[in-house]
């Protein structure tokens, strides 16, 4: 497990903007039994994290006018079992962080995993969720 005072200001990034935490697998079953879409961000220590997901996904959020109806976090290596419970979600992918996942009605419709992350500017991630609000989003 990473240590808090790494994970935190990762976190906050997020959260400080809109973003609900799910801590526990809990957490993760009630979002995804609940109607509607839910984007599920996996953050991550990851230099790719920092440098082009959560910008990316914040941008994204913050520049569309369809927007999923639940907007989460969950940090890999930090939030153990709320992530391992959203990679139940994700079968068959193999586990990957960070990742970003657009469900709706609790079935996955979108996903980036992190080798479509690596390599790739903020905006092409905001780009790419972007257009897949546009098609699953109200």
């Amino acid at each position: 497990m990473y240590p808090a005072e790494i994970v935190i200001p990762m976190k906050e990034e997020l959260t400080e903007n809109g973003f609900q935490e799910l801590l526990t697998a809990d957490d993760v079953q009630k979002v995804m039994d609940e109607k509607g879409t839910t984007l599920v961000m996996i953050n991550s220590v990851c230099g790719c994290s920092a440098g082009t997901a959560r910008p990316g996904v914040l941008m994204a959020v913050k520049n569309t006018l369809k927007k999923p109806d639940h907007i989460t976090t969950s940090f890999a290596g930090f939030d153990i079992d709320a992530v391992k419970k959203v990679r139940e979600y994700l079968l068959p992918y193999p586990p990957t962080s960070p990742a970003i996942a657009l469900f709706k009605d609790g079935q996955l419709v979108h996903f980036i995993e992190r080798h479509n992350i690596e390599g790739r500017s903020a905006q092409m991630i905001a780009d790419n969720l972007m257009g897949a609000f546009e098609n699953y989003c109200n």
